[in-house]
């Protein structure tokens, strides 16, 4: 789809989260600014020599992560439960990701476990049609338990 000044923000998250669920990389890259910022709060996977956290830019960090969960989780998708947008281009969305687990993702090892977990994204969508923005907020301790991982220190 190509972008033009005149779209609504939130016909861009629209089509934005039509992309995820398509799994299209691309097409979700393409709606965004290229230095537009990425930050998934919750993220922070533990390595043997770093840590990796979800900060940073979309088409390093976001494009980066996004293809993880689509690896490990080959039927991901995502429901958009309510959109509402402010006159600055500010959007705010409730989305249910869902998915069962294939392989290994971040700290959770496969046990072949589903999940389905609300998020919150905001994104902002800048005046020439273009996600510039993207924060996302969740229950960590939710999908852990859905993964069925009941780890604790």
């Amino acid at each position: 789809m190509t972008q033009t000044a005149t779209q609504a923000p939130e016909a861009v998250v629209t089509a934005f989260f039509d992309a995820y669920r398509s799994r299209d990389l691309t097409a979700m890259s393409d709606l965004c600014a290229r230095t537009a910022e990425f930050r998934y709060l919750p993220v922070e996977i533990w390595g043997k020599q770093r840590v990796i956290r979800g900060d940073g830019k979309v088409h390093t960090v976001g494009k980066a992560l996004w293809a993880g969960l689509m690896t490990a989780f080959p039927d991901l998708s995502n429901e958009v439960m309510s959109l509402s947008s402010s006159p600055d281009g500010t959007v705010l969305a409730e989305v249910v990701l869902s998915g069962t687990q294939a392989s290994a993702w971040a700290q959770f090892s496969n046990r072949g476990q589903s999940f389905s977990l609300p998020h919150l994204f905001v994104l902002h969508v800048n005046d020439g049609g273009l996600i510039d923005s993207i924060t996302a907020y969740w229950d960590n301790a939710s999908l852990s338990r859905q993964l069925g991982h009941l780890e604790v220190d």
